[in-house]
């Protein structure tokens, strides 16, 4: 009787133990020193700078409020499906969330960049990697590509392709309430 008590104790303390450690792993960081900088989840974003079609420097210093960075390009099938589920979400999210919206301009052009943040009403920053510097710093490897990033500069999710209007909003709602 005593063996079958030390069993379930030692079970319960090994279940315990998974438990802690599997919240403890999808919870931010509370040292933010101590976080290296990679483009995955529960890391410190890569920082950069890039200049804007709108002639102005944006940057990842220094976070006012989370932010939302999706790479795209306008030959991108699945960037002109997403396109418009972004600006309904920065319509919805715009006093709470900032997005960059970065063209993969290495691998399209500027003005064609121009053209698709026109086609779809982007009223929020374009930036433009004209040589792969920052979709190299982030591993970008199919686009769209999106990062969802606290205030303290934590990569909190990712999407890899366009995953769909539902999945795409309970992100932006996911980000919203890591702040709150």
């Amino acid at each position: 009787m005593v063996k079958k008590g030390l069993n379930f104790l030692v079970i319960l303390a090994l279940l315990w133990a998974i438990i802690f450690t599997i919240n403890k792993a999808n919870s931010l960081p509370k040292n933010l020193k101590n976080v290296e900088a990679a483009p995955q989840v529960n890391f410190k974003i890569p920082s950069f700078s890039l200049t804007g079609i709108d002639s102005k420097n944006y940057s990842t210093d220094n976070l006012q409020r989370p932010l939302v960075i999706n790479f795209w390009a306008s030959w991108c099938g699945p960037c002109r499906i997403e396109a418009p589920e972004l600006v309904s979400l920065n319509k919805k999210f715009h006093n709470k969330v900032e997005i960059y919206a970065i063209n993969l301009t290495s691998s399209d052009t500027e003005s064609d960049a121009r053209a698709f943040a026109k086609e779809y009403g982007f009223d929020f920053p374009v930036l433009l990697d004209k040589n792969g510097q920052v979709a190299n710093l982030y591993n970008v490897t199919a686009i769209p590509t999106t990062y969802f990033i606290s205030r303290d500069g934590i990569i909190v999710d990712r999407i890899i392709g366009f995953g769909g209007k539902d999945v795409l909003k309970s992100k932006f709602q996911k980000l919203v309430n890591i702040e709150e």
